[in-house]
């Protein structure tokens, strides 16, 4: 049962020591009892306390990690219903399924294309993290060779997909060092496969025919000590599937229910005969609240779609999306392309540089850090004003790549002309367009 924050108060080193970003130790315990701190912040708190604690300061869905190595993924440790109450954190993971009696020879292909599926958006690099394995024919030496061949030569992760516990045995014998997630524990095996999860410590999915019968297992296993189980409620028609995410979601969050305060697993792969309508279902359920999806297939039109969407869901909606401060090369500038500045909204950034690559005119794009504000926000708050924006101009390395020292500036902005020309006495500054539209034909006609 979670305590309240004057319980938790009491179990607190009570120093008022401000370390952990609180003023005093009751602000800390009352951040900790609404899920708005993390119990490691404090680093006074005695081991005996920490015991005590822990079960409160969890998050309401238990956070599990799936995977080693650059794809690795945490899954779970959501803390509320809507994401404008506070924010999602752990973005859902997407896996495309292989089957077990694939030629080799098509593996390498599949696993070459997929790992060549990377985008980058604002910064990030967006791709896909898993591969699930599903067993074909029962055959336990085929499972544990494509199993061992994704492990090795590949960057994605494993979900092994069998109920066959001679199966499954051999594939976590020789992938376990991945961290793979057993998929999956049923009435029928239940006590053969969580033993096997308990004794090699790996993530558990546990599958029934409904929530209400997700529950006893998953209560067994938490009074064994093991929390790290990912569920699937099994339905596969759509409306049931989506009636259990939410349903799952709102009695981990709104009713302190501990037996399904774990990560899901949907499969819109099993729930559709083709990819376009697996990709409409994958992005509802991203949206609602799958945290784990399973596609029958990875393409760039389908894919691109749905990793943008998680970007934009799994963001923090009480900060702006940005793009990190630097020199952005449009078109292979050289030193007499011009170069422009502007702010690091994300929004902005892509307008500016979009129009700037439809002029077909390379230029250099000065991105300068103004907290997420875009040009006009910017200025009007004194993030964009002449003296830092000439700092910048300064500091950032452009006068290096360029002969031909003009700045052009968003039209926006014209009034602080005066301040980057004392700033910067050696360049000449330029009142560019107002609006980004406006760019290509401002460009052109100065070729």
């Amino acid at each position: 049962m979670a305590l309240t924050g004057i319980q938790i108060f009491k179990l607190l080193p009570q120093t008022n020591c401000k370390e952990c970003g609180a003023p005093t130790c009751l602000a800390f315990a009352m951040n900790l009892a609404s899920g708005k701190a993390e119990l490691d912040a404090c680093p006074y708190v005695s081991d005996e306390a920490r015991e005590q604690l822990a079960e409160a300061s969890a998050p309401p869905i238990l956070p599990v990690q799936i995977g080693k190595g650059v794809r690795a993924r945490t899954v779970g440790g959501e803390t509320v219903q809507y994401r404008h109450e506070k924010t999602f954190f752990n973005p859902t993971a997407l896996a495309g399924k292989i089957k077990s009696d694939m030629d080799d020879k098509e593996l390498d292909q599949k696993l070459k294309v997929w790992n060549a599926f990377q985008f980058e958006r604002v910064g990030f690099t967006l791709r896909p993290e898993l591969v699930a394995l599903e067993d074909a024919n029962g055959d336990a030496d085929a499972f544990a060779a494509k199993a061992k061949k994704i492990a090795e030569n590949s960057e994605f992760n494993l979900i092994l997909m069998s109920e066959n516990l001679d199966v499954m045995k051999a594939a976590v014998e020789v992938c376990k060092f991945k961290n793979p997630l057993i998929y999956a524990a049923t009435k029928d095996n239940f006590d053969d496969f969580s033993a096997l999860a308990k004794e090699n410590d790996l993530p558990l999915t546990i599958k029934a025919d409904s929530v209400e019968g997700l529950m006893e297992m998953t209560d067994k296993l938490r009074d064994e000590g093991f929390k790290k189980i990912v569920i699937d409620s099994g339905s596969r028609d759509v409306k049931k599937a989506y009636e259990d995410q939410v349903n799952i979601r709102r009695a981990a969050l709104k009713k302190s229910n501990r037996s399904v305060g774990y990560p899901t697993i949907v499969f819109p792969c099993e729930m559709a005969s083709n990819l376009d309508m697996e990709t409409l279902l994958a992005s509802m359920f991203i949206a609602k609240y799958g945290a784990i999806c399973v596609m029958s297939d990875f393409a760039s039109e389908s894919l691109f779609a749905l990793l943008l969407e998680r970007l934009n869901i799994f963001t923090d909606p009480q900060r702006p999306m940005t793009v990190v401060e630097d020199i952005y090369p449009i078109g292979n500038p050289d030193e007499n392309s011009p170069v422009l500045i502007t702010t690091n909204f994300a929004l902005t950034y892509f307008i500016v540089s979009g129009e700037i690559e439809g002029s077909k005119v390379p230029a250099w794009l000065l991105v300068k850090d103004t907290e997420g504000l875009s040009v006009l926000t910017a200025w009007a708050a004194g993030k964009f004003a002449g003296d830092d924006v000439g700092m910048f101009v300064k500091k950032c390395g452009i006068a290096d790549k360029v002969k031909n020292k003009e700045l052009i500036i968003p039209g926006y902005a014209a009034s602080i002309t005066g301040e980057i020309e004392e700033e910067l006495p050696d360049w000449t500054v330029t009142v560019g367009p107002r609006e980004a539209p406006h760019l290509p034909a401002f460009l052109k006609q100065r070729q």
